[in-house]
C-alpha cells in the first residue's frame, strides 16, 4: 500500500491520503497482505503500521488463509478465510498483527467508480456492515471478481491505459456490487429497515451535531417518537434515543482520538453547551471521560483478541 500521511502532530491519529504506486492506474491498488507486509517492512515499522488511521479511501480486505484482527470506529472485527471487510473513508482502522494472514487487499477512491455503481453499492451509506461473511455460493463470486479484478491490475500490457482502467473500473465494480447485496448482519437475513426508519437515519447524519432530542427529529419528521422509536427498533436493532446518542458517541471518539481539541472543542463542535455536560454524556454512555478515552485509544497498539482500544468490545464475526 503507498499512501502520503499528512502533516500531524505526535501521537495523533494519521490521516492517509490515497497514492498510487508508480506505474499504476490512479484511483485504485489491488495487492496481496503479503507484499502490504514487504513494504510495512521496507517503510515502517509494525507499529506504525498498527497504530491508529483515517483513510480518505476505500479498503476491501478479505482472506484466503489464516486469521486477522482489525479494528473499525473503535470495534475489533475478527477476519477469518471468505470473510469480507469493507473500511470507509473518514472511518478510524488499526491492523492487527499480519503474520498470520494472507489474502487480498484492494484500495480505492470513491469517484473511481461511476455514480450509478456509487449508489447502488451504498458505498456511502456510513450505516452500511463492515464484516460480511458470504455462504458457499457467493463466497465463490466474490473469490472469482477479486481474483479477476487483481489479475487485470496486474496486467497492464497488451491493451492501452485507458481501456485497462475501464475494464478495472468494470471488474470493481462487479466487487462491490455483489458485497453489497449481502448486506444482512453475519448469520441472520436482512430486515427491511422500511422507509421510516431511512428518513430518520439520514434526519440523524445530517442533523445529530445540532440536536439529540428524539421530540425535535419526530417533529420535523412528522411522525410521532413511538413511531421513529419502532422504525428504529426493526431498522437498527436499537431505540430511536439510543440510535442518536450511539451516532453522537462515535462522532466523539473519532474527534477525540483523531486530533488535539480540548474537550471543550469538541463538545462544541456536537452541540454541547458546555464541556461538563459532554464529558456527563460521554462518560454515561462509554464509561470514561473523553480525556480518559482519549489517553487510552493512543496509548494502545494493535493487540490481539479483546484488548484492542477503549471501549472496542468483543470481536465480530
Amino acid at each position: 500500500m503507498t499512501v502520503r500521511k499528512r502533516q500531524s502532530r505526535a501521537r495523533e491519529i494519521a490521516d492517509i491520503d490515497f497514492a498510487p504506486a508508480v506505474g499504476t492506474p490512479a484511483g485504485i491498488e489491488v495487492i496481496s497482505l503479503g507484499d502490504l507486509r514487504e513494504r510495512a517492512a521496507v517503510h515502517m515499522s509494525d507499529e506504525r503500521l498498527q497504530a491508529p488511521q483515517r483513510p480518505a479511501f476505500h479498503h476491501l480486505i478479505t482472506l484466503s488463509s489464516g486469521s486477522l484482527w482489525h479494528t473499525v470506529d473503535f470495534t475489533g472485527y475478527a477476519l477469518e478465510p471468505g470473510s469480507w471487510l469493507w473500511v470507509r473513508p473518514g472511518q478510524v482502522q488499526q491492523w492487527g498483527d499480519l503474520d498470520d494472514a494472507e489474502g487480498t487487499l484492494v484500495l480505492f477512491e470513491g469517484d473511481f467508480l461511476d455514480t450509478a455503481t456509487v449508489a447502488a453499492a451504498r458505498m456511502d451509506d456510513p450505516h452500511a456492515p463492515t464484516l460480511q461473511v458470504p455462504g458457499p455460493e457467493d463466497r465463490r463470486a466474490l473469490e472469482t471478481a477479486v481474483d479477476h479484478l487483481a489479475l487485470e491490475f496486474q496486467s497492464l500490457g497488451g491493451i492501452s491505459l485507458e481501456a485497462h482502467v475501464m475494464v478495472l473500473r468494470h471488474l470493481l465494480a462487479v466487487l462491490v456490487l455483489r458485497l453489497a447485496q449481502r448486506t444482512a448482519p453475519v448469520g441472520s437475513p436482512a430486515p427491511d429497515p422500511g422507509e421510516t426508519f431511512l428518513h430518520f437515519r439520514d434526519a440523524v447524519e445530517r442533523d445529530f451535531t445540532h440536536t439529540r432530542r428524539l421530540e425535535d427529529y419526530a417533529r420535523n419528521l412528522g411522525y410521532s417518537p413511538r413511531t421513529l422509536s419502532r422504525a428504529a427498533l426493526t431498522g437498527a436493532g436499537v431505540g430511536a434515543k439510543e440510535f442518536i446518542d450511539r451516532r453522537v458517541v462515535l462522532e466523539a471518539k473519532r474527534l477525540l482520538a483523531h486530533g488535539n481539541q480540548s474537550a471543550a472543542r469538541v463538545a462544541a463542535q456536537l452541540g454541547f453547551t458546555s464541556a461538563t455536560n459532554f464529558s456527563k454524556y460521554f462518560h454515561q454512555r462509554t464509561g470514561q471521560s473523553p480525556i480518559a478515552f482519549r489517553a487510552a485509544v493512543r496509548g494502545h497498539s494493535s493487540e490481539q483478541g479483546g484488548s484492542e482500544a477503549s471501549d472496542a468490545g468483543r470481536p465480530e464475526r
